[in-house]
């Protein structure tokens, strides 16, 4: 017997092209799981096909052009493994992702962009959270970026000291339990109901309705000119740590001591908006790959859904 290759299959696939192309669209759409009941293979071959097929589209990918880069992490799976997923902010696209959030990913991000026709230099922004690996990365591996703190991350940090000081409150106040939620929102994004209870709970002079004033006074700052931004910071700064809500307090602090990339965005404009949303289509992805058993193949689902990659298909 003498196997031969045919034009119309990848050397020792099995699949025929078009078969392959069919694969593809149905799990970018599907389980991959649930894609190898309906065709009969088992799901380590689809996986395979996947891999092939992200890895021939991103080796023809090119770089040259990226300036505004935003990253951010992601867990893998329940615990505390993590996926760091680097984005072109300009083309709301996924360009790397790989296991690990600490310093090595960015030195690993650098390799792979300039493997891709990148340089480090062209880099001009960058949007992260105040992970000191991230600082600490971008700041030896491209050393010629400016850094801009991710606005959405600053609201969060905000929003835990919040939500600290009503848990630490309400064992004394027990009308605050089971209001989290309505601390944790603007008060034009609640129902009127809702609106009414934080209403209500506001005339009571709690802590907690001091630290969402807080919380939602710096808010404001993002509407501000640029020449207004930095005595808005010291004026709020002052209040916060002043406050007596220890919560309040060091997420005060955490500000200031990430002051110049919190002012960054004045100028830089950047934000990790379009990771947010990527993160989104990574969860979905997360769904789609379950049993993905590696990193490997949840990386190759976020790149296949997220990285806009030209696959170059038979149709």
């Amino acid at each position: 017997m003498k196997r031969v290759e045919v034009a119309w299959a990848r050397p020792d696939s099995g699949f025929t092209q078009l078969f392959e192309a069919y694969l593809m669209i149905l799990m970018r759409e599907m389980p991959v799981a649930t894609v190898a009941a309906m065709v009969g293979e088992h799901d380590t071959r689809l996986w395979r096909v996947l891999r092939y097929y992200v890895e021939q589209a991103r080796a023809q990918e090119d770089f040259s052009d990226v300036q505004k880069v935003g990253v951010d992490e992601t867990s893998s799976r329940r615990g505390h493994r993590y996926i760091t997923v680097f984005a072109d902010l300009e083309k709301a696209k996924v360009i790397f992702a790989t296991e690990g959030k600490d310093l090595p990913v960015v030195a690993a991000f650098k390799r792979d962009l300039e493997s891709h026709k990148g340089r480090a230099e062209n880099v001009q922004e960058v949007c992260c959270d105040m992970s000191p690996a991230f600082i600490a990365g971008f700041e030896e591996f491209f050393p010629t970026a400016q850094l801009t703190f991710d606005k959405f991350h600053i609201t969060r940090i905000l929003s835990d000291a919040v939500d600290q000081v009503r848990r630490e409150e309400q064992r004394e106040r027990p009308e605050l339990k089971r209001t989290r939620y309505l601390w944790l929102k603007n008060p034009n994004k609640l129902k009127q109901r809702q609106q009414a209870i934080l209403e209500s709970l506001t005339r009571l002079k709690l802590k907690t309705a001091r630290a969402y004033q807080l919380r939602l006074t710096f808010q404001d700052f993002w509407d501000l000119a640029q020449e207004n931004a930095e005595s808005f910071l010291c004026k709020w700064f002052f209040r916060a740590t002043h406050s007596r809500l220890e919560p309040m307090r060091q997420a005060a602090w955490v500000i200031r001591r990430h002051w110049d990339g919190i002012l960054r965005w004045f100028t830089s404009r950047v934000t990790n908006g379009v990771l947010e949303a990527i993160n989104g289509l990574i969860q979905a992805a997360k769904a789609r790959a379950r049993g993905y058993r590696s990193n490997r193949n949840l990386i190759a689902m976020t790149y296949l859904v997220a990285g806009k990659l030209r696959m170059g298909l038979p149709t």
